[in-house]
């Protein structure tokens, strides 16, 4: 016989997640952030305040867009979309908890490729370069090959 489906657990209100971070000592960073004085004394006037969370909701999102668009292109592009969430999770709760569901699941997949044989992650290791190759020609077929490119380089011209 199967065993019986799991019950969804709700997700936590938020008092419900304040009580968690009052009783393990642990606090969300947007409250760790709030907690400081120059964030009180923004807070403090209305106005001030809401010009600094669309500051910083402009300066996370310009940093989320950016590492979306270099994503398949070499470079930090996932790592600057987890920079552009932390700056937004200092002041936003849905950003606090896409950054610690993003967090979960890079450690799972960390976790899970350690645990592979080597061909296996060196046979992923060629996939990403695969793509990465890829995705730079055609980037540079599209956009052209720039004039100072080597004349050596197998690329169109």
């Amino acid at each position: 016989m199967p065993p019986p489906p799991r019950a969804r657990r709700a997700r936590p209100t938020a008092e419900e997640r304040r009580e968690q971070y009052a009783h393990d000592g642990h606090h969300s960073l947007r409250e760790r952030v709030a907690d400081t004085g120059w964030r009180r004394r923004l807070g403090a006037r209305r106005s001030l305040d809401h010009a600094y969370r669309v500051c910083v909701g402009i300066v996370g999102a310009v940093i989320v867009a950016v590492g979306l668009v270099t994503i398949p292109l070499p470079g930090p592009g996932w790592l600057t979309v987890i920079a552009g969430l932390f700056v937004l999770a200092t002041e936003f709760t849905w950003a606090e908890r896409l950054l610690e569901y993003t967090k979960r699941h890079v450690t799972a997949w960390t976790e899970w490729l350690g645990r592979q044989p080597v061909w296996v992650r060196l046979g992923i290791a060629l996939l990403t370069a695969a793509f990465v190759y890829g995705v730079v020609v055609v980037t540079l077929h599209v956009m052209g090959v720039p004039d100072w490119m080597p004349g050596w380089v197998p690329l169109w011209r």
